[in-house]
């Protein structure tokens, strides 16, 4: 029987090697996959993004979701996640684990230059708002005054961002999306991230997590299987409760067939709104 120490290096190993997987990662090719029509069709019901936006901006507009400090785990190369929030929180923190993500945000938000038009998705937030779709452009002035930062982060990491990043209590709010099962080997990892997240965020803030089920692997790049941590709603359930979490909302979306576009086989998609217990 193996020790545990040789358990620890296999899951180390195991985790390097998620790390390494992802420097062939290609911003404009995951946003042209998954951020454009049919997945992003504004015109569609049944549409994946307008799903994930209305999710956020409930999630942001119930009243409870509040404070001065909301942290993006894991960004990406997206802005989505957080054009709700930061009507909310008086700073965003934007974070990634790579550089070319990174870049990319920072590039829109100093001159609006990105892979990727977001203007469709301002003006529809701005729509679920009660605004008119022209409100996009406050919208864009908001997110640049209020992101104070996109960071480096590492969900692996007990202190997944460097010390001094956020206040000594913690977030307020982390949002995260499409991250955790998707830079994790397995669902252990996946649940000791979340413990790390935790560290994060203070007593009684709130987690909301967006995430894929079903789902084995999706292009990072044309030519990237980018291996996923295949998840069911019980199991998303259980995690955040492994890791003090008190979930308070779940919602499913079911992908309709023609959006299985042969970037991923994703089945559906979980919106989880959780609290970190006292």
């Amino acid at each position: 029987m193996p020790g545990d120490g040789e358990e620890q290096g296999g899951a180390e190993d195991a985790v390097e090697a998620m790390r390494t997987c992802y420097q062939g990662f290609d911003p404009a090719a995951y946003l042209q996959f998954n951020y454009t029509p049919p997945r992003a069709d504004f015109q569609r019901a049944d549409s994946v993004v307008p799903w994930k936006l209305a999710c956020l901006h409930r999630a942001f507009s119930e009243g409870d979701v509040r404070g001065e400090v909301l942290v993006d785990v894991g960004s990406g190369p997206t802005l989505y996640q957080v054009m709700s929030g930061c009507e909310v929180f008086g700073r965003v923190v934007l974070t990634d684990f790579l550089e070319a993500n990174r870049r990319e945000l920072q590039r829109w938000l100093k001159d609006g230059s990105s892979s990727l038009d977001w203007t469709p998705y301002l003006e529809h937030v701005c729509q679920l708002e009660g605004r008119s779709p022209s409100a996009s452009n406050e919208k864009v002035a908001r997110l640049r005054a209020v992101v104070s930062d996109v960071l480096p982060i590492d969900i692996h990491r007990a202190c997944p961002l460097a010390p001094g990043s956020l206040p000594p209590q913690g977030a307020d709010c982390l949002v995260s999306c499409f991250c955790l099962e998707a830079a994790s080997p397995d669902v252990a990892s996946l649940q000791q991230a979340l413990v790390h997240l935790s560290s994060m965020l203070r007593p009684g803030g709130h987690l909301l997590l967006i995430g894929a089920l079903g789902e084995s692997y999706y292009l990072g790049a044309t030519d990237l299987h980018i291996p996923v941590v295949v998840l069911d709603e019980a199991e998303v359930c259980s995690s955040l409760s492994s890791s003090g979490y008190l979930l308070q909302q779940l919602s499913i979306y079911r992908l309709p067939s023609d959006m299985s576009v042969g970037v991923d086989d994703v089945t559906g998609v979980f919106f989880a709104k959780a609290r970190k217990q006292q």
